[in-house]
């Protein structure tokens, strides 16, 4: 194993400034990336490679400390200039495998991120079983004491209906001290997380954070929709993180590279910051988020759009249901409406197995669903529809007509879950289906909108001869993506939103290629606010659908509550608005004006979150964006949990407060002179106070399940009032 190495002369490869990382290689040939200074011991190979035969030098629940990572020795590297990115790989090879390694990593002048993403390619002369690979693998992360003692990790846990679930813990509650001088080894344990299955964030999201007391912040994401997983711990008293796609002991990946073969990882990126904590590395994920992505026609527009789904009809639309809300709906202020799910369903046993030809039920839409597109159309409006492009019903035609090898298999038997088989789009009869799907929809019909659903975790992937069930997955979802772009590329004014159930696909793969992600499944409007305060943790705010659902038998105060979490993302209008008396449609309305005259601002602005992260059950949850001028805050006061309501312990950001007044620090505008002002609602009764030497704003909602949006600005528009 290379160690501290007596031969002190290393060359510096590659440096960032910004994050404070270099590359450097010793006399010996390895190469290692990490924080400046540190003892080198605590740095990791450059690239960590598992392979049948070519496992791990100290035996444990790491992934990192490889034989091959370990024999790896540099070869060259050279930086080129793609546009705005500056591009530098770094060669490297396994004198005993033949296997070589060439590590990309690529920034911005003057970012503070970091994305990698590593190419092998067999030159040896035998076949090699690869199991596990890094994408992004360093070391040398202290706190600023130059120890561990002051670190806290970040994570988010996500499930159905509850997605963007934020928790924190001090480093050393997962990743205790062992005495290492005692024992002569490292832990064989690290604090990790990953996906499992099919639905990428089904169980976690692919990003997380270290902390420390001073305000600096390390932040990282993996880009993957088929597996991935990330590990952090210690090694020789500084913590090391390491990022990975899928592997085989997870997510039964394994990949057989012959000679002249290559493979690729997917792509990790880090992003730090010296000051201003998670706000400051979210600001930057943001940042790289936005420069990453593909190119829309236009990013700005931002349409309001309707969807007749949540809370409302449930997958039952017909035409007539459907033209009093067209008409309301266009009335109100939406710009897209999209028919959801059940638009194809001509099935006395119900729709949900016999998918797949997505065809206009005659039933439903009698002369025709043109009828009802012709009506969104003369209302303003561009059609959309839902649909799940991925599955075919088990009771579908399709099921029959398609070849076997079409669909995931695994031990030579076609997979079926909860009534669906999954389309493999590796294969051409499966794209040749959609490509014809979606030329009728958008082509024929003329729709404008496609949402695109995931409703089933279909488990490691599929196995097509030797390959792996998670080599499988891996492969079709690179299809899957090819097909996305070109999409696109065949109808530049499509918009596609990506769904899962609401938010269990919710990754960087997908959002690097669509315009849109849907943010939960949530029904209740007083369980959405953590998920909508947290939704620009895993997706940029223009592109973070929220649902916003206000019904005829709400009150005031709630149309307002459902409405004000949408506003500082994207707005997901449903509701009955047809059976609305005036006073509540107006309330609907005037937040979608609001909303129109914001919004131009929210694809250049920056997320903060001046009471921290939310927790599930808070009574306050703040979430802002900051423009370039103005700066923009979404408050809610929930109804106090049970806990609370008994005399247990009362939500973080309440202790010794009026619980009809919250205060929350806006740093970033300390010393400022503005005056906060109510946009939405008028009807809050809300009251608000700006401190401008201690930056703090003190807002008062006097009933609880209420929320306000306030901008802050020193010159204030015309438009809005002093609260």
């Amino acid at each position: 194993m290379t160690t501290a190495v007596e031969a002190t002369e290393r060359s510096l490869l590659w440096s960032h400034e910004a994050l404070g990382l270099h590359a450097l290689a010793d006399s010996a040939g390895s190469v290692r990336l990490g924080a400046p200074g540190q003892d080198w011991t605590s740095l990791l190979p450059l690239v960590e490679v598992t392979a049948t035969g070519h496992g791990r030098i100290w035996s444990g629940e790491r992934f990192i400390d490889t034989a091959i990572g370990d024999r790896l020795t540099y070869r060259g590297h050279e930086t080129l200039q793609d546009g705005d990115w500056q591009c530098t790989t770094i060669r490297l090879a396994d004198p005993a495998t033949g296997l070589a390694a060439d590590i990309t990593l690529r920034t911005c002048p003057g970012a503070g991120f970091l994305r990698s993403q590593v190419r092998l390619v067999n030159e040896g002369s035998t076949p090699l079983r690869l199991e596990s690979v890094s994408s992004l693998a360093l070391g040398g992360i202290v706190d600023a004491m130059g120890a561990l003692d002051g670190l806290t990790l970040h994570w988010a846990d996500n499930d159905w209906l509850a997605e963007c679930r934020w928790r924190h813990a001090v480093f050393r509650d997962h990743v205790v001290p062992l005495n290492r001088s005692a024992h002569g080894h490292e832990g064989r344990g690290c604090f990790e997380r990953c996906s499992q299955g099919s639905w990428s964030t089904g169980r976690h999201l692919p990003i997380a954070a270290l902390t420390d007391r001073t305000g600096r912040a390390w932040l990282w994401q993996i880009e993957s929709s088929a597996g991935w997983r990330y590990e952090t711990g210690e090694r020789e008293g500084a913590v090391y993180l390491a990022l990975f796609g899928p592997d085989d002991a997870h997510h039964q990946w394994r990949e057989t590279v012959a000679p002249g073969q290559e493979f690729t990882t997917v792509p990790a990126v880090l992003v730090g910051a010296e000051t201003g904590g998670l706000d400051a590395v979210f600001g930057e994920l943001t940042a790289y988020r936005r420069r990453m992505r593909r190119s829309h026609q236009d990013h700005t527009a931002l349409p309001v759009i309707y969807n007749d789904y949540m809370n409302t009809l449930m997958g039952d639309p017909t035409t007539d249901k459907l033209l009093p809300l067209i008409e309301a709906a266009g009335a109100a202020g939406a710009e897209v409406f999209v028919i959801d799910a059940g638009w194809y369903d001509d099935d006395a046993q119900g729709w949900w197995d016999a998918v797949g030809a997505w065809e206009a039920s005659g039933s439903r839409f009698p002369g025709g669903i043109q009828k009802v597109l012709d009506a969104i159309r003369e209302h303003g409006m561009t059609p959309g529809l839902w649909l799940e492009p991925e599955v075919v019903g088990v009771r579908s035609p399709l099921a029959r007509t398609l070849p076997s090898e079409a669909f995931f298999r695994r031990g030579g038997v076609r997979v079926t879950e909860h009534g669906r088989h999954h389309l493999d789009l590796r294969h051409p009869a499966a794209r040749a289906h959609l490509d014809q799907v979606v030329d009728r929809l958008v082509g024929d019909w003329g729709v404008g909108y496609l949402k695109f659903d995931y409703n089933i975790n279909i488990g490691p992937g599929t196995e097509n001869g030797a390959e792996s069930a998670g080599a499988g997955l891996l492969g079709h979802h690179r299809a899957h993506l090819d097909w996305l772009g070109c999409l696109l590329d065949r109808y530049p004014g499509l918009v596609l939103e990506n769904c899962a159930s609401g938010g269990l696909r919710m990754d960087y793969a997908q959002l690097a290629v669509v315009q849109l992600q849907s943010t939960s499944d949530q029904q209740d409007p007083l369980r959405y606010p953590p998920i909508a305060a947290a939704a620009a943790t895993a997706v940029t705010p223009e592109q973070a659908a929220v649902w916003a659902y206000p019904q005829p038998h709400f009150s005031p105060d709630e149309i307002a509550f459902t409405l004000t979490g949408a506003l500082p993302g994207r707005i997901h209008l449903s509701g009955f608005l047809d059976r609305m008396s005036p006073e509540q449609f107006e309330l609907v309305r005037s937040g979608i004006s609001v909303y129109k005259a914001i919004r131009s601002e929210i694809p250049d602005s920056l997320p903060f979150w001046p009471l921290g992260l939310p927790s599930w059950e808070d009574t306050w949850i703040a979430s802002g964006w900051r423009g370039h001028a103005d700066t923009w805050l979404a408050l809610w006061r929930r109804e106090a949990a049970a806990g609370e309501r008994e005399g247990g312990p009362r939500s973080r950001d309440q202790q010794g407060a009026d619980e009809s007044s919250c205060t929350v620090t806006i740093s970033h505008l300390r010393g400022a002179r503005l005056r906060p002002r109510l946009l939405y609602p008028a009807t809050s009764d809300a009251t608000a106070s700006w401190d401008a030497a201690d930056g703090q704003l003190t807002v008062s909602l006097p009933r609880p399940n209420t929320a306000v949006l306030l901008c802050l600005s020193a010159v204030p528009p015309a438009e809005g009032r002093q609260v």
